[in-house]
């Protein structure tokens, strides 16, 4: 599973919440392929998939949070995406 947050350089709290939500990603499915996106740096690819508002997640590919989830919601969203893989 590939999961792309885009933020903005420069917010020390996001840094803080991008760990927790990696420590969760992990935990929840365990292969995770976690990339963290400078939205300025990586905009094409940010416009391609629809993100409008920062931060935002997308996860294989589809845009799923338009803001900073919690550490629980995103880990009930990727794991609700495994149960269809399995």
């Amino acid at each position: 599973m590939k999961v792309e947050i885009f933020y903005t350089p420069g917010c020390s709290e996001c840094a803080a919440t991008h760990a927790k939500l990696r420590t969760a990603a992990q935990e929840a499915v365990g292969d995770v392929e976690w990339h963290e996106l400078n939205v300025l740096d990586e905009l094409d690819r940010a416009t391609d998939l629809g993100v409008i508002t920062l931060p935002s997640i997308v996860v294989d590919g589809e845009l799923v949070f338009t803001s900073m989830p919690s550490v629980e919601q995103l880990r009930t969203a990727l794991i609700e995406r495994t149960k269809g893989r399995e």
